[in-house]
């Protein structure tokens, strides 16, 4: 059985096929809300109607930054975030970092997120100008999945590629060199988002306020729900930076990362009536998985499963359910392993080659019902081998990857520790 599972998981062991068409994910309505118990309708029905009240809130909040005949200050440009968590405590109270924490402060929306993909150590924010970057290039009406419905108005708050959380955090540590009353008050207010985010069975969307398609799913990609849940133990614990924090926020924080450890559990994926591993978003609603991008399909996702597998072996006296959802995804990530190859650049682009003693490797995705790796195309086919995709789609995107390796590596300490 071992032998065949590495023959399949091997590129060329079979003819390269298209192997399925991705479509796209619900989002969350309230049309939805019969999908669920009636008892649960009202909790999720006055979420919608917050959402629905914070998304009119920030964009009157812009508006009223003008005055009439004022010039709109140009969106942000796209960057890398340069807000960096690792440095010495005594870095956070000079210059350059409270530089940068003048630009978060000045970026935070008005619900208390923040965009992404922007340069905190550049300037702040203008009057006028917009949270979010400039989307309105985006090639609209080709039933891209990840078209938004207002290119002018898009992750208004987000925690995708690690934004807001990440802000919270510098702020947090300028704060404990030199505290200011500013910064306190933009923590808190981030924190607030965090809460009011939070769907009520536990999970976080990508964008709050909600924006539709697959932004509204729970979302285990880039680990927004693992990092959002260990910020808010952090503050539940009065982990250095946080012990500001008043008691009533901290016993909200410890209730939703309670409530975000349950709806980790109950999304990891059960094929045949065993757990594997989890995929990178799920429904907010039914918590099945969900498609992304054109390109990323329903899914077991090994990286993401690294991140949730890496919290919950965070957890202290971790319960039962804890450590058979840590024990079924370790294994699953051991039996999938490939050895003697690398996705590395080729004359013809990135492609999987054979390459002794290179490894272990992990596709990115994997078929739920068969656990086979795929692979996703701009036009939404599926594809059983990466090598057979688009070039550009082979060398924008990490299909192979080591990502399960950080948690394999902690996993038997934690397993000799908690048996």
């Amino acid at each position: 059985m071992k032998h065949l599972l590495l023959l399949l998981l091997l590129p060329g062991a079979a003819l390269a096929a298209v192997i399925g068409h991705n479509t796209p994910a619900p989002e969350m309505s309230a049309a939805r809300l019969a999908e669920l118990p009636a008892a649960q309708r009202p909790a999720w029905q006055a979420y919608l109607d917050r959402s629905d009240r914070q998304m009119a809130f920030d964009r009157a909040t812009l508006a009223r930054e003008l005055k009439a005949g004022d010039t709109v200050p140009p969106p942000p440009v796209a960057g890398k975030m340069n807000a960096p968590l690792d440095r010495e405590p005594a870095w956070y109270g000079g210059t350059e970092a409270a530089a940068i924490a003048a630009t978060i402060l000045s970026f935070q929306t008005p619900s208390g997120g923040w965009s992404k993909n922007q340069n905190r150590s550049g300037p702040p924010r203008l009057p006028g100008q917009r949270w979010s970057n400039n989307a309105e290039t985006m090639t609209v009406g080709t039933g891209s999945f990840d078209e938004p419905r207002d290119r002018y108005w898009t992750f208004v708050g987000t925690l995708d590629n690690d934004a807001t959380h990440t802000e919270i955090r510098f702020l947090a540590r300028v704060n404990a060199q030199r505290p200011s009353e500013a910064y306190r008050a933009a923590i808190l207010k981030g924190l607030d988002y965090l809460l009011m985010a939070q769907y009520p069975n536990g999970g976080w969307p990508q964008n709050y306020p909600l924006e539709g398609g697959f932004h509204d799913g729970i979302t285990f990609n880039d680990d927004a729900v693992a990092e959002a849940a260990r910020l808010l133990q952090d503050v539940a614990n009065g982990a250095p930076g946080f012990a500001f924090a008043p008691e009533p926020l901290r016993r909200q924080a410890r209730a939703a990362a309670a409530r975000a450890v349950d709806v980790l559990l109950a999304a990891q994926v059960k094929v045949d009536g065993r757990l594997t591993i989890w995929p990178q978003q799920v429904d907010a609603v039914t918590l099945a998985p969900i498609s992304a991008r054109n390109y990323e399909p329903r899914s077991l996702a090994s990286g993401e499963s690294a991140g949730v597998l890496l919290f919950l072996m965070q957890q202290p006296r971790p319960t039962p359910a804890i450590k058979a959802a840590v024990d079924a995804g370790i294994a699953w990530l051991q039996a999938h392993a490939l050895r003697d190859h690398a996705f590395t650049m080729t004359p013809d682009g990135r492609k999987l080659v054979s390459q002794p003693g290179a490894g272990p490797l992990w596709s990115r995705l994997y078929d739920i019902p068969t656990g086979r790796p795929i692979f996703g195309d701009w036009p939404k086919t599926i594809h059983d081998d990466v090598n057979e995709i688009s070039k550009g789609r082979r060398n924008g995107y990490a299909w192979w990857g080591t990502w399960p390796q950080k948690a394999l590596d902690a996993y038997p300490a934690w397993h000799q520790a908690n048996p």
